[in-house]
């Protein structure tokens, strides 16, 4: 079902960015043009979501022992700096169209707002289906792609607005003021995207709320007396957590393996998207004076 939402988004982007060439050359409209490089965004990103959905089902190589998800990361970084580029080209064409002492006239509004009618039509329907897909298997690749198309009503909404300005009263003026709020939107989107990127290639440690997550499902494990070295890194999609925890340490090996098994199951159902490496250490244990790490 995951691949379905994929699929679905990658098959809407790219009408999107189709249907608003098709606009941009009709009407001239730097709002399209705005309109059209978010979506170009769009189709990027759900590609990329499409291989991450792809790769997760993918295992690790002998050459790739923590599997490929880095490989998203490396994407979303060469994506983030050609948004970042199409913004500039943007803004920039906007600031000459209104310091221009030519006046710029636009063509064929009407079908111009046509086609971003079909394209607010099109996200909304998307949108309810990655909604109804990211419940029903909790993946936050869909979720996230989601909320994505969500914020991209605005400039669709906002190359409307101009298109009818101009239509109904001539102002060709407002075509390039929405251009450039749009391009400002373009600019933020891609430094979000490139941040986090960067921390993820850099093995930043996972949102608090998940490390806070992790920590409350550890604590009141049953067998758990503690737990400690609690590691996280993020690469792409997927999450790596690493701890140790504290059994009882006159159990037997079956039993202590089981308590740790569970646990692991426990958090994989918990946070879906995480690869979990559990230690285990009995109660009171100190650490060895001869190892480097001072770890058990």
């Amino acid at each position: 079902m995951n691949l379905s939402a994929g699929i679905a988004s990658s098959l809407v982007a790219l009408t999107l960015v189709g249907l608003k060439v098709w606009a941009l050359g009709d009407t001239g409209a730097l709002s399209v043009a705005a309109s059209l490089a978010d979506s170009a965004m769009d189709l990027m990103v759900s590609l990329g979501g499409l291989a991450a959905i792809a790769y997760a089902a993918r295992p690790a190589d002998d050459d790739h022992a923590f599997g490929h998800s880095s490989a998203e990361d490396l994407a979303a970084l060469g994506q983030s700096l050609f948004i970042m580029v199409s913004a500039a080209v943007i803004g920039w064409a906007a600031v000459a169209r209104l310091l221009s002492d030519d006046p710029v006239t636009l063509a064929n509004e009407g079908r111009g707002i046509v086609v971003m009618s079909v394209s607010i039509a099109l996200t909304i329907a998307l949108v309810g289906w990655q909604r109804f897909v990211a419940r029903r298997t909790g993946s936050r690749v869909v979720r996230a792609d989601s909320l994505h198309y969500l914020g991209d009503l605005l400039p669709n909404l906002g190359a409307i607005v101009s298109l009818w300005a101009s239509a109904a009263f001539g102002l060709a003026s407002i075509d390039s003021i929405v251009a450039i709020g749009a391009a400002l939107m373009l600019v933020v989107g891609a430094i979000n995207i490139f941040k986090g990127a960067w921390d993820a290639l850099m093995d930043r440690a996972a949102d608090d709320t998940t490390i806070a997550g992790i920590e409350s499902v550890v604590r009141d494990f049953p067998g758990v007396y503690g737990f400690h070295d609690l590691k996280t890194r993020m690469a792409g999609s997927v999450t790596f957590v690493n701890l140790h925890i504290e059994l009882d340490g006159n159990q037997t090996l079956d039993e202590a393996h089981a308590i740790g098994a569970a646990l692991r199951r426990k958090l994989l159902n918990e946070f879906p998207d995480t690869d979990v490496l559990i230690h285990k250490d009995p109660v009171g244990v100190e650490p060895h004076p001869e190892d480097p790490s001072r770890q058990t």
